[in-house]
């Protein structure tokens, strides 16, 4: 079975007071629809054809380079999309609130830990909360396109939280200015989907 680009919960339009429709578009419709079209060319014919995405992301250290690649650039933007919304309710509630709370003091401590991940993250990749294998909240980032969830990431966990800081997710309204591109995505964050994750993993 072949992997499929998924559909946007929202239109490419919909973001707009923090990303911009003609980058939505591209990021989904060309670089994420590259990473599918790319995976199933790699995986075509061999024995790793029919595995679900979390298989192959889990053992991408003894995968080559092009699923490992390709499989966690679908994975991570699959999840990218869900997280983001234009109805964000501006912050955290409930247990997510709390465990942000008792983890990186307050809400504002935790978004500029957080800014800061991404900030310093050289090159391409992403910034990650995760659920790591303590059951505590954890700041990450990755380079490229690895995640926290395979085998060779240097701090592994369950993502709850990511944030794409290649070039490509910001380039055309705000050129190099990584840090204005972070400062607006937290006006579109999904805080109900990060909690309902949260919830099903802690």
């Amino acid at each position: 079975m072949s992997f499929t680009l998924p559909e946007l919960p929202y239109s490419y339009d919909a973001l707009e007071t923090a990303i911009d429709a003609k980058t939505m578009e591209i990021h989904h419709s060309k670089h994420h629809n590259t990473y599918v079209t790319n995976l199933n060319n790699a995986i075509a014919g061999s024995e790793l054809e029919g595995k679900d995405l979390d298989t192959l992301v889990k053992q991408a250290g003894s995968l080559s380079a092009a699923v490992r690649n390709n499989g966690g650039g679908h994975w991570n933007h699959t999840f990218f999309w869900e997280l983001m919304t234009p109805n964000s309710t501006g912050a955290p509630s409930g247990s997510l609130a709390d465990a942000i709370n008792a983890s990186f003091g307050d809400l504002a401590s935790f978004k500029q830990q957080f800014t800061q991940a991404g900030l310093g993250r050289f090159g391409s990749g992403w910034a990650w909360l995760i659920i790591n294998t303590s059951g505590q909240l954890q700041i990450t980032s990755t380079p490229n396109q690895d995640n926290p969830l395979m085998d060779i990431a240097e701090v592994k966990g369950t993502p709850i939280l990511g944030l794409d800081v290649w070039e490509h997710a910001y380039y055309l309204r705000y050129q190099n200015r990584r840090p204005d591109y972070i400062n607006a995505w937290w006006e579109v964050v999904n805080w109900d989907k990060v909690a309902q994750l949260y919830t099903a993993h802690k």
